[in-house]
This record gives C-alpha cells, structure tokens and sequence, in this order.
C-alpha cells in the first residue's frame, strides 16, 4: 500500500500516518521529522532548513525531493509506505510522479484530512506549549496555514481528478477518524 497524507498542519496527519502504518505494516516517512532530525543533530541540511522552517516557511523543493527519494528507496518502504508532509505544491507532484515511475511503484491513494482553520490553530498552540518547538509561533502557524491553503490545497484536485483521493473529516476521536480511513480506502 503507498499512500500519501494530506491536509493543513495541526489535522492529525502525522497520528493517523502512524496508525496507518501500523495497520498496513508499512513505514510512516515524514518530512517535516526527517528535517527536525536534521536540525536536532545540527546537520547542514538543518542548519540550512532552519532558515525557512523558523520564518514559517516551506523548505524548498530541491532539498525535500532529494531526500523523499532517498527515502522511498530505502529497503523497508519496498512493500509499501504513507508518505506524510510531502507533496505540497504541483512542482511536487511531478517530481513525486517521476520518483515513482523510476522506482515502479505506483501510488494508491491519497488521503486528505480536513478540519476549520480555529480548531488547527487551537491544536497547534497546544502543541507548541507542550512540545516548546520553536517554528510553532503564532505568526509562523498563521504563515503555513496560508500558504497550504494557497498552494498545497489545490493540488488535491490532481488526486481527486487522477481518482484516488480519499477525504475524511480530520475533526473527532483518533480512533473513528482511522476507522474511516480505512473504511474509505
């Protein structure tokens, strides 16, 4: 099963990329924990995501196709996957496109969670209390949100022409929202 994730940040994408995974017995690839690892560990890909992440904004393309692809042909993604974070704009859909005809394995679906902007916002306030993560600002959280609205959410309408888009309330239980993806898929 390759399976994307998608939606605004503070939906749950990374919870239910975890569940998912667990269900399907396939890795749950991150983007956005690949390049806090790489800020963690002061890597020069961090030091230089950094820049962008801290002003709450995308790293951009050419840094996060390569290392998605590096990824993607990695051993244990071979059965399968759920990629979380990635794609986020048309550009990345057609490098996705290309990694997966390169390495033959074609996309299943793409699931899109969705919920209103004040209850993400509420979420993402919450999350950099607990968590201290600095790039959860309200500005930068303002910032991200703008610009998934302005350029990742119109690249649903790709999946959803191609077919295999799959859209589920992000709002509720864990637990029900997971069910329903899966019911869905």
């Amino acid at each position: 099963m390759r399976l994307l994730i998608m939606g605004p940040q503070g939906v749950g994408k990374g919870t239910q990329a975890e569940l998912l995974a667990k269900h399907y017995d396939i890795p749950a690839i991150s983007t956005g924990d690949i390049f806090r690892y790489n800020l963690k560990n002061n890597t020069p890909l961090g030091q230089e995501a950094k820049t962008f992440m801290n002003k709450g904004l995308l790293v951009p393309d050419e840094l996060t196709n390569k290392i998605v692809k590096d990824r993607l042909a990695m051993e244990d993604a071979a059965k399968g996957w759920i990629l979380d974070g990635y794609p986020r704009n048309a550009a990345q859909v057609e490098a996705l496109d290309t990694m997966l005809e390169e390495l033959g394995t074609p996309l299943d679906n793409a699931i899109a969670l969705t919920a209103d902007r004040s209850v993400l916002m509420e979420r993402m306030t919450k999350r950099a209390e607990i968590e201290g993560r600095e790039d959860d600002t309200p500005e930068a959280i303002a910032k991200r949100l703008d610009v998934y609205e302005h350029e990742t959410a119109p690249i649903l309408d790709i999946y959803r022409t191609r077919g295999n888009l799959v859209e589920v309330d992000g709002v509720g239980e864990i637990a029900d929202i997971s069910a329903s993806i899966i019911a869905k898929l």
